[in-house]
């Protein structure tokens, strides 16, 4: 009896030590596991932040590149702006000098002067119609770029 009770409390002892290396196995797999999904959680969050600071950079080089081509534009509307101004002063120089012409009486040496003068602003007339013609050009490049 006494041998069949030895033999019973090995077999228990056996059996609870089976089961206490089973549960530290279970545990020790748990905490692989555990640090395995942990690493692979931490590697994604890293290429996820990294996707994020890329795009974020792309973003601030597309915003770049859309303030330079509205300052562009901008500057265009101006020059174009600016020599319609150019002409129309011209034009309107022209106008007085047709009208000294015709209202008062001067001498035809001061007539060959104005009309010189009338006929320098028309060659800067010119220049400035294709100047405008240019700048028409660059003003509806620069609004299809944006």
């Amino acid at each position: 009896m006494k041998k069949i009770f030895k033999t019973l409390v090995f077999l228990l002892l056996l059996n609870s030590h089976s089961f206490f290396a089973q549960q530290i196995q279970n545990n020790s797999t748990q905490d692989l596991e555990f640090n395995k999904s942990e690493a692979e959680t931490q590697r994604m969050l890293r290429e996820n932040h990294k996707k994020l600071d890329d795009k974020i950079e792309l973003l601030k080089k597309e915003l770049k590149e859309l303030e330079t081509k509205k300052k562009s534009l901008s500057k265009s509307e101006n020059n174009l702006k600016s020599t319609k101004e150019k002409i129309s002063k011209l034009e309107l120089a022209n106008q007085k000098i047709e009208n000294k012409i015709t209202t008062t009486t001067v001498s035809d040496e001061e007539i060959q002067k104005q009309k010189i003068k009338t006929k320098e602003n028309e060659v800067n007339i010119q220049k400035l119609k294709l100047t405008q013609i240019t700048q028409e050009k660059e003003l509806e490049k620069a609004m299809s770029a944006i």
